[in-house]
C-alpha cells in the first residue's frame, strides 16, 4: 500500500538519521521511479549490500513527486520532472564517490 509525500519524507529522513553517515541533506540524492532495482543498482551504481538507501512506494504520482520536492527543497540532490505517471518510487541514497548522480 503506497503512503503519503509526508510519510515518505519521515521514513526517508528517519532512515538517514538512523542508517547513515552523511549527516547533510546535500550528501543524498533524492529521486522517484518506476523500477526501483533499474534506477538505484544499474543506474546509479548503488552497492546493495554495502551503501545506505531506502525506497517507498508512494499512493500515486502526486504524492511521489511532492515527497521529491520536498526533500529537494531542504537540499538533497536530484531533479524534479522526472520519471512519468508510472514513478510512483520515491528513492533516496548516500552518495559516494562510485555512484552516479
Amino acid at each position: 500500500m503506497g503512503k503519503t509525500a509526508q510519510d515518505i519524507v519521515t521514513e526517508i529522513e528517519d532512515h538517514a538519521k538512523q542508517n547513515c553517515t552523511g549527516d547533510k541533506y546535500h550528501n543524498y540524492y533524492v529521486g522517484i521511479t518506476k523500477d526501483v532495482h533499474q534506477r538505484l543498482f544499474i543506474d546509479h551504481k548503488v552497492n546493495k549490500q554495502k551503501d545506505c538507501y531506502i525506497a517507498r512506494e508512494a499512493l500515486n504520482i502526486e504524492h511521489s513527486r511532492a515527497a521529491e520536492k520536498l526533500l529537494l527543497d531542504k537540499g538533497m540532490q536530484g531533479g524534479d520532472g522526472g520519471g512519468d505517471d508510472t514513478s510512483v518510487y520515491v528513492y533516496c541514497y548516500l552518495i559516494t564517490g562510485y555512484t552516479e548522480e
